[in-house]
């Protein structure tokens, strides 16, 4: 076996696994597929959470979730899905923060290894063993890569400073 083969192996396998975690927490959003609360429930939570308006969160979320994990498990426009899944989960890690790292004390831990695991796929790239190679890396441009994750980065930081903000403006009204 080649090295090239042993890391077109090894991506394949990193691609398949985030890509599927990221894909059914997405599909929990958008569906209420395995347990998850669907549009409504999740969009309830999510304004419970500070973030308004709730549906569009949960429908933005849900979508990078879903669509970044699916696009990342069958490898094609790895940058823009990449982007997508980090995106979603910097927002989910901005939750978490406040719990320190780790998971067991709702931490940032788990959010934050998905979209640091997204990110580095949609900058490595997919592998031989995925759609962007059989498209001839059509969706796999490198000027993709820095387009995308600055849609990515502002999209999630304006999103993050609304929370913010929101909640901050919450806690004024409570103390007044």
């Amino acid at each position: 076996m080649t090295r090239q083969t042993r890391r077109d192996l090894g991506l394949l396998a990193l691609r398949l696994g985030a890509g599927a975690v990221l894909a059914a927490h997405g599909t929990q959003k958008l569906f209420g597929w395995f347990g998850g609360g669907g549009i409504n429930g999740t969009g309830q939570a999510f304004e419970s959470m500070g973030f308004r308006p709730g549906r569009a969160t949960a429908l933005a979320s849900g979508l990078g979730e879903a669509g970044g994990g699916a696009l990342l498990a069958l490898g094609l426009a790895t940058p823009v899905a990449g982007a997508a899944a980090a995106g979603a989960m910097a927002g989910a890690a901005s939750v978490h923060v406040p719990n320190g790292f780790f998971s067991q004390k709702g931490g940032l831990e788990f959010p934050g290894v998905l979209g640091w695991t997204a990110a580095s796929l949609g900058v490595t790239g997919a592998g031989r063993y995925s759609l962007d190679h059989v498209t001839g890396h059509r969706l796999d441009r490198i000027w993709m890569i820095p387009v995308a994750f600055t849609v990515s980065a502002v999209a999630a930081a304006a999103l993050i400073g609304k929370r913010v903000k929101g909640l901050a403006a919450a806690e004024d009204d409570e103390d007044a």
